[in-house]
């Protein structure tokens, strides 16, 4: 837990909630100040939901800092069952109740001996994990309850369907594109000749939970979320599970290639017949995508050498790094991630396709690298896009977090074949083109003024003089600001506080030196 203005990935409750509230009929209680229900008001903002989020919080007053919560959270729990009737009501606890030291197991013990839902305290420690560990954690918790509960009911359902199925284990609340990516995935799988078995948390039932086992395989396209359940169903029912994310047309590819390995090996077993999907993968290529075309036009060719930054989550940053590098011949300057507890995978993925590697959960690091770089576009999160807007570079958002502009109402998938020209578009449309570029300032396209006063770092100790401000706005857009960096680079180096015409072509001259 640390004080922070900004965060990558938020507190452990906000998962917890996330999670909860992708299933259907699952009510989850928070025990938290005023304040902290603000998930409520976010999530039905950005997914722009019609129903009202089944969250409640058991608000912390001063009642409760005095004497304790006694009742109050057992008769919140209760009044949530009797009204809503949830098949399951989920306590997560914050790190308020953490600091009071509330005994929530006892709360949760007392409220299932008078409550018909189910009722179970997330097994989350708010000091030592973050929203996506949380996440994690609360959904690998859900599937281990109900399947244990099945199991000692006897409903447990272990034999597989008779053809081919698959769970999607991952997709949830807030996610990056999560729903477009959802459909983008049913109908990959449908092509395949797969059936869904379960589609889990998003939209899923716990009552159903029973019958994952069933399923063939799991696939899991995000690594944030749902790969503790996956080895969770491995290790007990022996379900493998395929964790490549379907993301640019080489690893989709290999996505199709284990599910086709996974199929076999049950199809070899119950008769002779054996699955191909090369066929298939080929036709995709070259006939459904249009990233393999694009990749050898004239378009994307201009592209080559130029210099990128990616970063955002360990999925999305490592996918799109290799689709810069690997299938549009963009040179990834640096590549990185908050996700430092999945830092050694990340850094095994992205290795050998940049030029070096950031992992941090600090706004501030990554800023300073992107200034120091200088790249010709970045990719990454809202906060990456900010930081391209102050220095003036192009940027593309690939990555949570962000804001509403990202929760598209069009269809927008990263996954599959159709996400293969998604990302095309976005990294293309996100360089700026130097005659595009100059055109629009010919044409009265953008405010010079704007542009050359933005920068990462304070202007309160260089100042321009109105003939070197001249002197930039004359410059073309595509390097102006590049050129006014390094001016105040070599100005800060030399004590000049007091930039002219002068110093411009002095730092000119000391750069090509």
């Amino acid at each position: 837990m640390k004080l922070a203005y900004w965060m990558y990935a938020g507190p452990a409750h906000i998962g917890t909630l996330r999670v909860a509230s992708s299933f259907k009929n699952v009510h989850a209680i928070m025990h938290a100040p005023l304040g902290d229900d603000y998930f409520n008001v976010m999530r039905s903002m950005l997914e722009r939901e019609r129903d009202f989020t089944p969250v409640t919080a058991s608000i912390v007053d001063r009642h409760v800092l005095a004497r304790g919560s006694q009742e109050k959270v057992v008769d919140n729990i209760f009044r949530k069952d009797k009204q809503e009737r949830p098949n399951l009501i989920v306590l997560t606890p914050t790190c308020t109740s953490s600091i009071l030291q509330e005994d929530l197991q006892n709360f949760v013990d007392r409220a299932s001996t008078i409550s018909n839902s189910d009722v179970i305290l997330a097994d989350v420690n708010h000091y030592r994990v973050n929203e996506l560990q949380a996440a994690d954690r609360t959904l690998e918790q859900i599937v281990r309850y109900y399947l244990d509960k099945a199991r000692r009911q006897g409903t447990l359902q272990l034999s597989l369907t008779d053809k081919p199925s698959a769970n999607i284990i991952g997709i949830f609340t807030l996610g990056f594109h999560n729903q477009h990516d959802c459909r983008e995935l049913k109908r990959l799988l449908k092509d395949l000749g797969i059936a869904i078995n379960q589609v889990i948390p998003e939209g899923g039932f716990v009552e159903n939970l029973n019958q994952l086992p069933k399923a063939w395989f799991n696939l899991v396209p995000y690594r944030e979320v749902g790969l503790m359940a996956a080895k969770y169903l491995e290790k007990e029912f022996g379900m493998s599970y395929i964790s490549t994310t379907p993301m640019g047309v080489v690893d989709i590819a290999n996505c199709i290639r284990q599910m086709e390995e996974q199929i076999n090996k049950r199809f070899i077993s119950l008769s002779n017949k054996k699955l191909n999907y090369e066929p298939y993968i080929d036709e995709q290529t070259r006939f459904i995508s249009q990233a393999a075309w694009f990749s050898r036009s004239i378009d994307c060719q201009n592209l080559t050498g130029k210099k990128a930054v990616v970063f955002g989550d360990a999925t999305h940053a490592a996918s799109i790094t290799k689709i810069l590098a690997c299938e549009m011949g963009i040179r990834v300057s640096c590549a990185g991630t908050y996700c430092k507890h999945d830092e050694e995978w990340f850094k095994e993925q992205v290795q050998n396709f940049c030029d070096e590697i950031l992992v941090t959960d600090d706004h501030t690091e990554v800023g300073d690298m992107i200034a120091r770089i200088e790249p010709s576009a970045i990719f990454g999160t809202q906060m990456e896009r900010h930081i391209g807007k102050r220095l003036d570079i192009p940027r593309g958002v690939i990555s949570s977090p962000v804001h509403i502009q990202n929760f598209t109402l069009g269809y927008r998938p990263f996954l599959g074949y159709e996400g293969t020209n998604q990302v095309a578009d976005l990294v293309y449309n996100s360089f700026t083109l130097g005659m595009e570029d100059h055109l629009l300032e010919i044409f009265g396209g953008h405010d010079t003024k704007e542009v050359i006063t933005k920068s990462l770092s304070t202007n309160s100790d260089l100042t321009w003089n109105s003939e070197s401000q001249l002197e930039l706005s004359k410059i073309p857009g595509f390097v102006r600001g590049k050129i006014k960096r390094n001016t105040e680079k070599f100005a800060r180096q030399n004590g000049i506080v007091d930039i002219t015409i002068e110093t411009m072509y002095a730092a000119k001259e000391a750069l090509n030196a």
